[in-house]
């Protein structure tokens, strides 16, 4: 199997393949994603999440902000499985949603764990991480000031977020307080999406 042109093990097809089962049997129940999104389970959420693992395979510990549907953080453990090594720290304040993710961690046997916490609260539970990942969750100038408690203890730290057509707006509105690299990823799903890594973030004002 193939996930964006990267051949993945067998056993990794079937962790994924299982997750999209639980996926499916969850969403009649609670709300994981935008209803008209399920039918295309595969190209709009599994191989959209899995191009952000696909930038940085060789990351060892990542935060998953506001986890929700299980992207991209389930994606990037059950990836992580495969290399047999690293940890995803998935964080969803919504109990329900929190539940599904740990069933979906331990029946994939993928590498992770759900903290059930605001995202305010994470820096608390999670002391340290390499990569922060977040998917349609809020403007820039909001993700940036979530990620500082993180920049602090790691100046290396990086940043992937997903983004749409808008995200020059935010852009713009984003640097009028923060200095930062930006690296643009042209997404391979959506012709319309950026997946947008910043490093070397400083907080100007």
């Amino acid at each position: 199997m193939e996930l964006n042109g990267v051949r993945v093990s067998r056993e990794t097809q079937e962790r994924l393949q299982h997750f999209a089962q639980l996926f499916q049997k969850w969403a009649k129940t609670i709300n994981l994603v935008a209803p008209s999104t399920i039918d295309d389970l595969w190209r709009r959420h599994i191989s959209d999440s899995a191009q952000i693992f696909q930038l940085h395979p060789v990351t060892d510990h990542w935060v998953d902000l506001r986890s929700g549907g299980g992207f991209p953080g389930v994606i990037t453990a059950i990836l992580l499985a495969e290399k047999g090594a690293g940890r995803v720290d998935l964080v969803e304040s919504n109990q329900k949603k929190a539940a599904f993710l740990r069933v979906c961690l331990r029946e994939c046997e993928a590498r992770g764990a759900v903290h059930a916490i605001r995202i305010e609260e994470a820096p608390a539970a999670i002391q340290n991480c390499d990569v922060i990942s977040a998917r349609a969750l809020a403007e820039l100038e909001t993700l940036l000031d979530y990620a500082e408690p993180w920049l602090r203890r790691n100046e290396n730290l990086r940043l992937l977020l997903h983004k749409g057509r808008d995200y020059e707006r935010e852009l713009q509105k984003a640097r009028g307080r923060w200095q930062f690299d930006l690296v643009k990823h042209q997404s391979v799903v959506e012709r319309d999406s950026v997946i947008l890594e910043f490093s070397h973030l400083r907080r100007l004002i």
